[in-house]
């Protein structure tokens, strides 16, 4: 059954208006592959590709597990924020995308199909149940494509910053509004940045690039059937408030949330606040009754 759209407004504690990452965020983000915080790096060959995972441990059997895929240009790195915030309930995963962080290199840059497909053989390798997505940025493209085409797979998705705004579908227009969101994140985000380009190369992050703004996420939006969260930051000038709500509609079951004072990295700026907002997305759904 497709519920009515809804907005939904999160006010993080503490968060400050560049959103909070500070010294210690930046340890755990590039603490890998040595464990820090509960998680934990392994590897899996996946298509071929060695494949790099952080993980947490399972503090519930039950629990439905958390997949965290990660944007372009970077990697898992700035997504551990969020995994420890939701590890305290649920067991959570954060593969690295060919290419990226410390996974395998193929040749070329996958484009966002190519990326699906290697995300669906991951999902196949670590035989886990149905799992809620969490995509942010280029990751919410990738995630987008994994919930239409192997719905089995996927029990909840999470689109949080999702490109591309199909006004903006341009490497200039794109490039441009990060460029924009630089001014209103946390300072000490750069330096995880700046490891992850070196990890993947600026060609693979320029030709990344070109196939998000290649790709019409809206075709994979429709076909969703999982129920789906649209998360933005207040302040995200990549994700502006038109294309947000426009993507929210396009799902069948979906509504938005939007935290205030938070930019594009909103998933790295106010873990907290996210992660309860996944929590509330998972949390069983009263039966309908007729009266």
């Amino acid at each position: 059954m497709s519920h009515p759209t809804s907005r939904q407004r999160i006010r993080p504690a503490g968060l400050t208006p560049a959103g909070r990452f500070g010294l210690a965020e930046l340890r755990l983000a590039l603490a890998a592959p040595r464990p820090a915080a509960g998680l934990t790096s392994d590897w899996r060959l996946v298509d071929g590709l060695r494949t790099h995972t952080r993980r947490s441990a399972e503090p519930d059997a039950g629990a439905t597990p958390v997949v965290l895929v990660h944007g372009l240009a970077v990697s898992h790195r700035y997504l551990t924020p969020l995994a420890v915030a939701l590890a305290r309930t649920h067991p959570v995963y954060v593969p690295d995308l060919p290419g990226f962080g410390l996974s395998d290199h193929p040749r070329g840059a996958y484009d966002v199909a190519r990326h699906a497909d290697h995300l669906a053989a991951w999902l196949a390798a670590y035989r886990l149940p149905p799992v809620c997505l969490v995509g942010h940025s280029f990751g919410a493209e990738v995630a987008a494509a994994v919930a239409a085409n192997h719905p089995d797979a996927v029990r909840a998705l999470v689109l949080a910053g999702p490109t591309s705004d199909p006004v903006a579908r341009s490497r200039r227009a794109l490039f441009g509004r990060w460029l924009v969101d630089t001014l209103r994140e946390a300072p000490m985000q750069a330096p995880v940045l700046v490891r992850d380009i070196w990890d993947a190369r600026p060609w693979r992050v320029f030709a990344t690039l070109s196939h998000s703004v290649r790709n019409s996420i809206e075709t994979d939006l429709v076909r969703i059937s999982a129920p789906t969260l649209v998360l933005t930051g207040e302040r995200d000038p990549v994700v502006r408030a038109r294309w947000r709500c426009q993507a929210t509609r396009l799902v069948p079951d979906a509504n938005l949330t939007v935290v205030p004072g938070a930019a594009h990295n909103v998933v790295t700026t106010a873990p907290t606040a996210v992660a309860d907002a996944i929590r509330h997305l998972l949390t069983p759904r009263p039966a309908l009754t007729d009266r």
